[in-house]
C-alpha cells in the first residue's frame, strides 16, 4: 500500500535529496538537459509528489543554486589556503573550475536558462536572488584578499558570469562566434581577469 503521510522530518529529507540530486545531475549534464523526471526518479518519488515540493523545475534550479553557493566559497577557501599554490595559481584554478563547471560539480546557467528563470521570479524573489548572488561573489573576492566594495563586486560578478555563460553558449546560443577558439578565448579571459584582480588585492 502506498504511503500517504510523511512527517515533517521526512519531507525535509526528501526536499534536501531533491536539491542535492538535482544539483549533481545539473552540474554533470547541464541544467537544460536535466529533466524533472530524472530527478524525482533518482530520489524515488512520484511526479505528483515532486511538485508538492517545487511548483516548477525553475524553483528547484534556484534552490539548487542557493545550495551550491557556500560550497563554492568553501572550494575557493581550500584553493586560497593551499600552501602548494601561489595566489595566482589558486585564483586561476578557481575561475577555470567555474568556467568548466560540469567537470567540477558546479552548475552554470546558460543564457536561455537565465532568461527563463528571470521570467519566473517575482520582484521579491529576484531581489533575493540578486542579493545572494552579489554576496557570493563578494565572499569570493574576500577569500582571495580583494576588497569587496559594491563596484568591484558588481564588476567581478559580470566578468565571471560573462566567461562562464560564453563558454556554455558556443556554438548553440552564439553561433557567430568561432567554436574552435572557445577554450583559447576562455583561457585569455581568465588570465586577463586574474591580472586585473591581482592589481586590486588588499
Amino acid at each position: 500500500m502506498p504511503k500517504v503521510a510523511y512527517s515533517q522530518e521526512e519531507r525535509q529529507r526528501i526536499r534536501q535529496e531533491l536539491v542535492t540530486t538535482g544539483l549533481a545531475l545539473m552540474s554533470r549534464q547541464g541544467i537544460q538537459h536535466t529533466t524533472v523526471e530524472q530527478i524525482y526518479t533518482a530520489v524515488g518519488i512520484s511526479r505528483t509528489f515532486f511538485y508538492s515540493f517545487f511548483p516548477t523545475k525553475e524553483d528547484l534550479i534556484v534552490e539548487s543554486l542557493y545550495y551550491q553557493q557556500p560550497r563554492i566559497v568553501e572550494f575557493a577557501r581550500r584553493l586560497a589556503g593551499d600552501p602548494a599554490l601561489s595566489w595566482r595559481e589558486a585564483f586561476y584554478r578557481f575561475l577555470h573550475s567555474c568556467c568548466y563547471g560540469e567537470q567540477h560539480g558546479i552548475a552554470v546557467l546558460t543564457v536561455e536558462e537565465q532568461q527563463k528563470i528571470f521570467r519566473r521570479l517575482s520582484p521579491e524573489s529576484y531581489a533575493t536572488f540578486r542579493h545572494r548572488q552579489l554576496r557570493l561573489f563578494g565572499d569570493i573576492l574576500e577569500v582571495f584578499g580583494i576588497r569587496a566594495d559594491r563596484e568591484q563586486v558588481a564588476l567581478f560578478t559580470n566578468l565571471c558570469l560573462a566567461m562562464m555563460v560564453m563558454r556554455r553558449a558556443i556554438p548553440e546560443s552564439l553561433p557567430l562566434l568561432v567554436p574552435e577558439a572557445a577554450d583559447a578565448t576562455v583561457e585569455f579571459q581568465i588570465n586577463s581577469l586574474v591580472d586585473a584582480m591581482e592589481k586590486m588585492r588588499a
